[in-house]
């Protein structure tokens, strides 16, 4: 059948298969809703309306997986000979110390696919883009927190599966946004995304983890795929993908920092190479800004409504910022800061969807001064920028101990 999407004052047919079909019952679950989410995004693409073969690419993808990483997780299961198992201990050696040759052959397939840089990676390239977040110090922080995860959480799908792994109690979902922080910071570090580096190992271990998560649902029942799609699939790993580039570039610049062309390129690079490393197909990858935030687009009005999960994750992010570590009086700052700062990423219907207060965004006009400041004066000479990466490193931190609330901030063990 049809489905009908109004774009600009235009109507463009859009191919939407039976349920049941080619695509999750979830695709296009929410189509009117999904448009007025997009509006700022589709602007940004200068999208005038939908690709149906893009369409139609992401809702099948919602039924595909990272391949390379499945066939490792077979080779752990039991039924597997013992002199072709591959073990937990056995992944986390290769991992640190590389690859021993008697390993076993799904072990060393898995590592010969990482390991296989391919040609378009420039290594100098990838090192500009983490010093330019780097410098953009705190507003990363807000901007993967407020627009990207928590914005995400506006869609079933992906929600349903963080409560269902797990992370819906207020200390657990506290960790969780750790976790997810201790990633992002170590891929950002000087020299981290060389083979030596913790980010190139954190987003390795991240990948194993998504395909051992990915097996246990689909083995276990408690996962419906006709209504999601696979638990972790292409689509929901290409679009979470691009909440880490195009997302925070458009959410920095909504909060007055100026990024230039060169930081925008040197970025894109970088997180092309983290998706590569973390199995999300090559078509899925993308070079500029525009291309991401096209893509990004279309993703966002295929998605399904709000559900339950994105409630209970966004309640439990906010009444946890008291918790970090701070005076009362400043978890209580902290905490209306975000919701403030939420106002003005989600705006209030979406506000209201998630079940959070709606307050003023008063936050917003010293942060819009400052980065002005930082970013159009600061940043214009090398020892201001170097000065900013400083001053980033030490904020980034500072706020990764609070997240942590005392604890070693690492990454949660992968599951036997």
């Amino acid at each position: 059948m049809n489905l009908r999407v109004s774009i600009i004052g235009m109507t463009s047919p859009v191919t939407q298969r039976t349920p049941g079909a080619v695509y999750p019952d979830r695709f296009f679950g929410a189509p009117e809703r999904s448009r007025r989410i997009g509006r700022v995004l589709r602007l940004a693409a200068r999208v005038d309306e939908l690709d149906e073969e893009l369409v139609d690419r992401i809702g099948r993808r919602m039924f595909t997986r990272d391949e390379p990483g499945a066939r490792l997780v077979r080779a752990m299961g039991r039924e597997v000979p013992a002199e072709q198992r591959v073990t937990m201990a056995q992944f986390a050696r290769a991992l640190d110390d590389g690859v021993p040759p008697d390993a076993p052959a799904a072990l060393r397939e898995f590592f010969a696919e990482v390991e296989r840089t391919p040609d378009w990676v420039d290594p100098e390239l990838v090192e500009r883009g983490a010093r330019a977040i780097r410098r953009m110090g705190r507003n990363v922080d807000d901007v993967l927190l407020q627009l990207s995860l928590i914005g995400g959480y506006r869609f079933g799908g992906p929600p349903d599966l963080l409560v269902a792994t797990g992370g819906l109690t207020g200390a657990t979902a506290m960790r969780r946004l750790g976790e997810t922080k201790k990633w992002a910071l170590a891929i950002s570090r000087p020299g981290g995304m060389r083979r030596d580096g913790e980010g190139f190992r954190l987003t390795v271990h991240v990948r194993a983890m998504h395909a051992l998560i990915n097996h246990r649902f689909e083995t276990n029942g408690r996962w419906d795929v006709q209504r999601w799609g696979l638990p972790i699939n292409q689509a929901d790993q290409a679009a979470t993908l691009g909440l880490f580039n195009g997302t925070l570039l458009l959410g920095v610049r909504a909060l007055g920092w100026l990024v230039t062309p060169a930081e925008s390129w040197a970025i894109m690079h970088a997180w092309k190479y983290v998706g590569w490393l973390l199995g999300v197909d090559e078509d899925f990858l993308f070079d500029t800004e525009r291309e991401q935030n096209r893509f990004n687009y279309h993703v966002l009005r295929v998605q399904d409504d709000v559900t339950p999960a994105g409630a209970a994750l966004s309640g439990a992010l906010v009444d946890g910022q008291p918790t970090l570590g701070r005076g009362p009086l400043a978890g209580r700052y902290a905490r209306l800061r975000l919701l403030s700062m939420l106002r003005f990423f989600l705006g209030k219907q979406d506000m209201r969807d998630l079940e959070l207060p709606v307050t003023p965004s008063w936050a917003i006009p010293p942060i819009w001064a400052a980065n002005l400041v930082k970013s159009g004066l600061v940043a214009r000479s090398r020892r201001g920028r170097r000065h900013l990466e400083r001053a980033g490193d030490r904020f980034a931190d500072r706020d990764l101990r609070r997240t942590f609330a005392g604890a070693r901030p690492e990454i949660g063990a992968l599951p036997g």
